[in-house]
C-alpha cells in the first residue's frame, strides 16, 4: 500500500491489486477484463476511504483521458462510464477533474453511454441501469451548474433520456430518470428555454403517439418540478422566450387528443396566466389559441371565459379583434362550443371604439345568425339561443358612424334576408324576421329603408340636374346635391371628390346615366337592379387597376340605392304570405310566431314599405288582398290596410277603377261608423285617392254633423274624429258649419259640461280601455278645434286666441274645466295632456305661435313636471318629436331644462338624450344649409336665454336668495348647458357668456317694471355665468358674434344701464365645481318607447309621481297639488352621490392593489 502511495505522489497510475496497466497495448478482451476489476474496486469504495481515494486519484484522471472517452468499443466505454460515475460518487462533493472542458467531455461521454438503456434485452442492460442509478442517486450532473456549457450538457442528457425510454423499462428506470432530470431543474439557478422545449415537446399529442413512455416521463417530470418550472414559463424577462413557451404550450393544450390540462392543472393555470402577459404578441398568441381549445376541448370553455372577457377589453386593437375571431370561429363550427358569456363578449365589441373590431364583431354575429337561424343547422334550440343577434345587429343602425350604418345594411342584405334568395323564399324570410324583431330593431329597419329611399331620391335628383342645360345655377345645384350624397358615404372627405367624378361621368356617358336612372326608378325590379349594378361597375372598373378607390365608392353608393329586396313581385309574394297566415295555411307556429302577431307584423311591414316603395304596390292582386284585410275584425289589421291604401293609391282611380268602386263604400262606412283611428285613415284615403273628394267629403260631413248628440257620448268619438280630419283637410268647404260646431257644440255642450261623475280613485292614470267615454269625447273635441285651426292657418277670426284661452284654462284648472269636482283624477290627467299637446301642435304653426303669450308658453312648459308620470312621459315625447322636425320654435327646447327636477332617473335620461339629439340635428342642419340666415331660430346656443327666462319664472322659484331654490336652478341650467357646451365650436363658450352678460343689461319683457321679476332674471343669469366660468377655460375670449336676444322675452339693452352687480348670495359660490363638460353621444334610447317606471313615490315631499299610475300600489296619500308644479326628491341626488363615492373608492383600491387593471379601462 505504501508503495502505491509513493507512485500516486509522483504521478504514476496505481491500479487495484491484480490489475495490470490498462493501455492501448493490450487486446480489447484483456482491457475489458481489467476494467471490470477496476469497476469492482470503485464500486466497493465509499466516500470515507481517504487513503484509497488518494491512492487511485491518478487512475481516476487516467480513465478520463481521450483514450478511454473516445474508445471505439462500446463495452470499454460502458465500463469506463461506470467507473467515472463511481469516481464522482466517491470524490463528492469535489470531483478530481478541475478543467471545465474536461468535465464537459466526461458528462457528454456519460450521456452518450446512457443510450444503451434503449435495448432492455441486451446482456449489458444491468450495467447501463447501474450507470443511470448511480448518477441519479449522486446527482452527478449537478456539478455542471458552474460550467459555461451547462445548458448544452443538460439539454443533451434530457434528449437522450426521452429518446431511450420505452415500454420495456420498469418503474425503477422511469423513477431514476425523473430523479436525475428533476434534480437539474429544482436545484439549478435557471432553466433555459431550450431545456423547457425539450421537455414540453413530448407533451404534444403528435409526439405522444410516437412515444407514450416519453409523454409519461415528461408529465411526471412536470408534476415533480411544477413550482420550480413555473417562473421560467411565466416570469422570464426575455419576451421571445416566453412567446416560444406559450406557442409550445398552446399546441400541447389545444391539440385534439390532449389531456394535459386535466392531468397537469398547475401548468394549465400557469398558461392561462399568460393571457395577462405584458407582452402584446404573447397575449395575442393566447387569444388565437382559444379557438382551437374551444373546438377541441369544450370542457375548458369555462376556464377560458374570464380570460377572454378581460382580453375583449384589451387596449390593443389586434387582441380585441382576435378575441372575436376565436369565439366566432368556434361558434361557427358548433354553437354548443361557446357559452352565452362568450357570445356576449362579441356583442359588446359591436360598440368598440375601433372600426376594425366593430366590423369583425358584426360580421361574426351575422355569420352565426345565418348559419343557425336562417339555415337552421343547429335546430330550434340553437336558433333560440342566438335569436337576440338579429335585434342587436339592427340596433347598431342607431350609431352615428356612417360605416356602422352601411355595414348593417350590408349584413341585412347578405345574412339576415339574403337578396339572392328566390322571391317567395326571400319574402317569407323577411315576413318572419319582421314579426320577431323587438320594437327598436323594427324602428331601425324602418329607418334603414327610409334612408336608402332618401338617398335613392337624391341620386334621382342629381340625374335630373345633370340633364338640365348648363348654367351657373345648375352647377351650384349639382354641387349642393353632390355634397348631400357625399354625407351618406364612408369618409365624406375623400368621397366628395369621387362623387364629383361620378357626376362628371354621368354627364359624359349616356349609357351609364340611363342604367343609373333605371336603378333609381320606382318601377325597377330586383333582377333589373342586379343587372344595372353589374354593368355600371363593369363599365367603371379597369383590369389594369386592381385597387380602384373610385370604383369602391361607387359600389358603396350602388349598394345603398339598389332595390335588391323589394319590387312589385316581392310585394305580391309578401301579400300572399300574409294571406296564408289569414287562411291558416302558413308555417306560423313552426316559425315560432303566433298567427295574429304574424298578420299584424306583416301588415305593419307592408305599411312601412308603402312609404318607401309605393309603386311596387300597384297591382290588382295586391289591392284586392288589402281590401280583404279591411273586412277583418282585427282593428290593427284594418288600420294598417287603410294606411297602405293612403300611401299607394294615388293612381288607383285611373289604373284600377274596379278596385275604386268597391273601396269607396268601405271607406265611407269606416269614416262614419268605424273605430276612431280607422275613421281618420279612411278620410285621408279619400283625400289622397279620389279626384272629386269634396263630394265624398260632403256625403260624410252632413250626416255626421247633424247626428251629433251630447247625450250619447260613446257614439260621439268616431264622428268627432272624422269631423276633425275633414276640418283640417277641407276647412274652406265647411267653414261656416265648423265655426258654429266649435263654438256651440264642442265648447258649450261638450267641454263646459260634466255629465257623468268620474270614478273616485287615487290613481292618476288608467289604461286606455278604462277611460270614460265622456273624457274620450272631450279629447276628440279638443283635437277637432286644433285640426280646424291647423287647416285654416290664419287667425283673422281670432279663433286661435279663443282656443288658446280654452286650452290654458284646462291647464289652470288641472283638467277640471268646470271646477265642480265631478271629474276623476285619471280623466283630469288625460285632459291636461290633451290640452298641452294641443298647445304644442298650434305652436308649430307660425301664425299661432305668434299669439301664444309667454304666460301660456310657461304654463304649457310646466306640464313636463306634471304629477302624473304618463303625462310627463307623453308630453316630452310629443315635445321631442316637434323639435326634431324643426317645427317647434327653439324656446320649446328650453322646456327640457325642467326635467332636471324629475325624480325618475329614466325620465331625466330620456330628456337628456332628447336634448342631445335636438342639438345635433340643428347643428347638422346649419352645416348643410350654411347660406341660410336662420341662426336665431336654429342655433342651439340660443336656447340659453330662453332657459334663463323660463327658470326665472319657475313657480318653485319664490325666494330670490334661497340657497335650496338656487341649487335647483343651477341643476336645471347645467342640464342644458352641459350639452350645449360639450363642443366649443367657433368659440361658442364666449358667445354664451356674452349672451348672459347682455341679458343682465336688459329687463324682463314679461314684467319690465317689476323689480322682483328682474332681480330673479339677473340672479339666474349669475348662476349661469358661474357655471360657464367653472366649466370653461375659453369663456373670457372675444365672442365671435354679438348675440341678438329675443325681443318677446327681453327688452332692448339700455346703453345707459351697466349691471355689474352680483346677485348670488356668497355661500352659493361654493356649489360651482370646476370641470370640463362631458361630450354626449346620441343613443338609440331617444327613439325607444319608454315603459312606465315601476317605482314608488320617492318621498312624501315629492310632487312628481315616480311610478306608473296604473299601479294600484301608488301612494294614495299624495298631498294636494299646487298649480301643476311639484318639488323633486333630494333622496335621488344623495343616493347617487353615495353610489359614486363608493364606486370611486372601489376603483382606487383596484388601481392600487391590481397594477394590471389599467389594461381593462384603457379600451373602454
Amino acid at each position: 500500500m505504501a508503495h502505491s502511495k509513493a507512485r500516486a505522489a509522483d504521478g504514476k497510475v496505481t491500479y487495484p491489486p491484480g490489475v495490470k496497466e490498462i493501455s492501448d497495448k493490450i487486446s480489447k478482451e484483456e482491457m475489458v477484463r481489467r476494467l471490470k476489476m477496476v469497476v469492482k474496486t470503485f464500486m466497493d469504495m465509499d466516500q470515507d476511504s481517504e487513503e484509497e481515494k488518494e491512492l487511485y486519484l491518478n487512475l481516476a484522471l487516467h480513465l478520463a483521458s481521450d483514450f478511454f472517452l473516445k474508445h471505439p468499443d462500446k463495452d470499454v466505454r460502458l465500463l469506463v462510464a461506470c467507473c467515472l460515475a463511481d469516481i464522482f460518487r466517491i470524490y463528492a462533493p469535489e470531483a478530481p477533474y478541475t478543467s471545465p472542458d474536461k468535465l464537459k467531455d466526461i458528462f457528454m461521454f456519460i450521456t452518450r453511454q446512457l443510450k444503451g438503456l434503449e435495448d432492455t434485452k441486451s446482456a449489458q442492460f444491468n450495467r447501463y441501469f447501474y450507470l443511470l442509478e448511480n448518477i441519479a442517486w449522486v446527482k452527478s450532473y449537478n456539478i455542471c451548474f458552474e460550467l459555461e456549457d451547462s445548458n448544452e450538457i443538460f439539454t443533451q442528457l434530457y434528449r437522450t433520456l426521452f429518446q431511450v425510454i420505452n415500454n420495456g423499462h420498469n418503474q425503477k428506470v422511469h423513477m431514476h430518470m425523473v430523479d436525475l432530470m428533476s434534480s437539474i431543474i429544482c436545484e439549478g439557478d435557471t432553466v433555459s428555454q431550450e431545456l423547457l422545449d425539450t421537455v414540453l415537446v413530448n407533451l404534444v399529442p403528435a409526439h405522444k403517439n410516437l412515444n407514450k413512455q416519453a409523454y409519461d416521463l415528461a408529465k411526471a417530470l412536470l408534476k415533480r418540478t411544477a413550482q420550480a418550472i413555473e417562473p421560467y414559463i411565466t416570469n422570464s424577462n426575455d419576451n421571445d422566450e416566453r412567446l416560444q413557451v406559450v406557442k409550445l404550450l398552446a399546441k400541447m393544450f389545444g391539440a385534439k387528443d390532449s389531456e394535459l390540462a386535466a392531468q397537469n392543472k398547475p401548468l394549465w393555470q400557469c398558461y392561462l396566466g399568460r393571457f395577462n402577459d405584458i407582452h402584446v404578441p404573447i397575449r395575442l398568441e393566447c387569444v388565437k389559441f382559444a379557438s382551437h381549445c374551444l373546438m377541441n376541448h369544450p370542457d375548458l370553455a369555462k376556464d377560458l371565459t374570464e380570460y377572454l372577457r378581460v382580453r375583449s377589453h384589451d387596449p390593443e386593437e389586434a387582441i380585441r379583434h382576435d378575441v372575436i375571431v376565436s369565439i366566432v370561429t368556434a361558434a361557427k363550427k358548433d354553437l354548443s362550443l361557446v357559452n352565452d358569456a362568450l357570445l356576449n363578449f362579441v356583442k359588446e365589441r359591436t360598440l368598440d371604439k375601433r372600426w376594425r373590431v366593430r366590423k369583425e364583431a358584426m360580421m361574426g354575429l351575422a355569420s352565426i345568425y345565418r348559419k343557425y337561424s336562417l339555415q337552421g343547422e343547429g335546430g330550434r334550440e340553437a336558433s333560440k339561443q342566438i335569436s337576440w343577434i338579429k335585434d342587436k345587429l339592427l340596433h347598431i343602425y342607431y350609431q352615428n358612424s356612417i360605416d356602422d350604418r352601411l355595414l348593417v345594411e350590408r349584413v341585412f342584405a347578405q345574412y339576415m334576408v339574403p337578396h339572392n334568395l328566390e322571391t317567395t323564399e326571400r319574402m317569407k324570410c323577411l315576413y318572419y324576421l319582421y314579426a320577431t324583431l323587438d320594437t327598436n330593431a323594427v324602428k331601425a329597419l324602418n329607418e334603414m329603408w327610409k334612408c336608402q329611399n332618401m338617398l335613392r331620391n337624391h341620386v334621382k335628383d342629381l340625374l335630373d340636374l345633370i340633364k338640365k342645360p348648363k348654367s351657373e345655377a345648375s352647377s351650384k345645384a349639382v354641387f349642393a346635391k353632390v355634397m348631400v350624397i357625399t354625407r351618406n358615404l364612408p369618409d365624406p372627405g375623400k368621397a366628395q371628390d369621387f362623387v364629383k367624378k361620378l357626376a362628371q361621368v354621368l354627364d359624359d356617358d349616356e349609357r351609364i346615366r340611363d342604367q343609373l336612372e333605371t336603378l333609381v326608378s320606382p318601377s325597377c325590379s330586383c333582377k333589373q337592379a342586379e343587372v344595372c349594378v353589374r354593368d355600371i361597375t363593369k363599365k367603371l372598373g379597369s383590369p389594369k387597376q386592381p385597387s380602384n378607390p373610385f370604383l369602391e365608392m361607387v359600389k358603396f353608393l350602388l349598394e345603398r340605392i339598389a332595390p335588391v329586396h323589394i319590387d312589385t313581385e316581392s310585394i305580391s309574394a309578401l301579400i300572399k304570405q300574409v294571406n296564408k297566415s289569414i287562411d291558416g295555411t302558413a308555417d306560423d307556429e313552426e316559425e315560432g310566431v303566433p298567427t295574429e302577431e304574424a298578420i299584424r307584423a306583416g301588415l305593419e311591414l307592408l305599411k312601412v314599405l308603402s312609404f318607401t316603395h309605393p309603386v311596387s304596390f300597384h297591382s290588382a292582386e295586391t289591392f284586392e288582398s288589402l281590401l280583404g284585410c279591411l273586412k277583418m275584425d282585427d282593428e290593427k289589421v284594418a288600420e294598417a290596410a287603410l294606411q297602405i291604401f293612403k300611401n299607394t293609391g294615388s293612381k288607383m282611380e285611373e289604373s284600377f277603377p274596379h278596385i275604386k268602386i268597391v273601396l269607396l263604400p268601405v271607406l265611407q262606412a269606416k269614416a262614419k261608423r268605424g273605430p276612431p283611428r280607422q275613421a281618420k285613415y279612411a278620410i285621408h284615403c279619400i283625400n289622397a285617392m279620389f279626384s272629386n273628394r269634396d263630394t265624398h267629403f260632403a256625403q260624410i260631413f252632413e250626416p255626421l254633423h247633424k247626428g251629433l248628440d251630447p247625450a250619447n257620448l260613446e257614439q260621439l268619438i268616431t264622428p268627432l274624429t272624422t269631423l276633425g280630419h275633414l276640418a283640417q283637410l277641407a276647412p274652406e268647404q265647411f267653414a261656416a258649419p265648423l265655426k258654429s260646431l266649435v263654438a256651440n257644440f264642442i265648447v258649450k255642450d261638450l267641454l263646459m259640461n260634466d255629465r257623468i261623475p268620474g270614478k273616485k280613485t287615487t290613481k292618476l292614470w288608467v289604461p286606455d280601455d278604462e277611460v270614460s267615454p265622456e273624457t274620450l269625447a272631450k279629447i276628440q273635441g279638443i283635437k277637432l278645434m286644433v285640426r280646424w285651426l291647423l287647416g285654416v292657418k290664419n287667425n283673422q277670426s281670432k279663433s286661435g286666441n279663443s282656443t288658446l284661452r280654452m286650452l290654458t284654462a284646462i291647464l289652470h284648472s288641472d283638467g277640471d274645466l268646470t271646477e265642480q269636482g265631478r271629474m276623476g283624477k285619471p280623466d283630469m290627467s288625460r285632459l291636461r295632456l290633451a290640452a298641452a299637446c294641443a298647445l304644442l301642435k298650434l305652436a308649430q304653426e307660425p301664425c299661432y305661435h305668434e299669439i301664444i303669450t309667454l304666460e301660456q308658453y310657461q304654463l304649457c312648459a310646466l306640464v313636463i313636471n306634471d304629477e302624473c308620470y304618463q303625462v310627463r312621459q307623453c308630453f316630452s315625447q310629443k315635445l321631442h318629436r316637434g323639435l326634431c322636425r324643426l317645427r317647434l320654435p327653439l324656446e320649446y327646447m328650453a322646456v327640457f331644462a325642467l326635467c332636471a327636477k324629475d325624480p325618475v332617473k329614466e325620465r331625466r335620461a330620456h330628456a337628456r338624450q332628447c336634448l342631445v339629439k335636438n342639438v345635433n340635428i340643428r347643428r347638422e342642419y346649419l352645416k348643410q344649409h350654411a347660406a341660410l340666415n336662420k341662426l336665431f331660430s336654429l342655433l342651439p346656443e340660443y336656447v340659453v336665454p330662453y332657459t334663463i327666462h323660463l327658470l326665472a319664472h319657475d313657480p318653485d322659484y319664490v325666494k330670490v336668495q334661497d340657497i335650496e331654490q338656487l341649487k335647483e336652478i343651477k341643476e336645471a341650467l347645467w342640464f342644458v348647458l352641459e350639452i350645449i357646451m360639450a363642443k366649443n365650436e367657433n368659440n361658442s363658450h364666449a358667445f354664451i357668456r356674452k349672451m348672459v352678460e347682455n341679458i343682465k343689461q336688459t329687463k324682463d319683457a314679461q314684467s319690465p317694471n317689476d323689480p322682483k321679476t328682474n332681480e330673479k332674471l339677473y340672479t339666474v343669469c349669475d348662476v349661469a355665468m358661474h357655471i360657464i366660468m367653472s366649466k370653461s377655460t375659453t369663456y373670457s375670449l372675444e365672442s365671435p358674434k354679438d348675440p341678438v336676444l329675443p325681443s318677446r322675452f327681453f327688452t332692448k339693452p339700455d346703453k345707459n344701464f351697466s349691471n355689474t352687480k352680483n346677485y348670488l348670495p356668497p355661500e352659493m359660490k361654493t356649489f360651482f365645481t370646476p370641470g370640463k363638460p362631458k361630450s354626449a353621444n346620441v343613443l338609440g334610447a331617444v327613439n325607444k318607447p319608454l315603459s312606465s317606471a315601476g317605482k314608488q313615490l320617492q318621498s312624501k315631499a315629492s310632487r312628481m309621481e315616480t311610478a306608473s299610475n296604473d299601479d294600484s300600489s301608488s301612494n294614495p296619500g299624495s298631498p294636494q297639488r299646487s298649480k301643476t308644479r311639484y318639488k323633486t326628491c333630494s333622496a335621488c341626488t344623495h343616493s347617487s352621490t353615495v353610489w359614486i363615492s363608493k364606486l370611486m373608492l372601489t376603483l382606487f383600491i383596484l388601481l392600487i392593489l391590481v397594477p394590471g387593471i389599467f389594461l381593462i379601462f384603457e379600451s373602454m
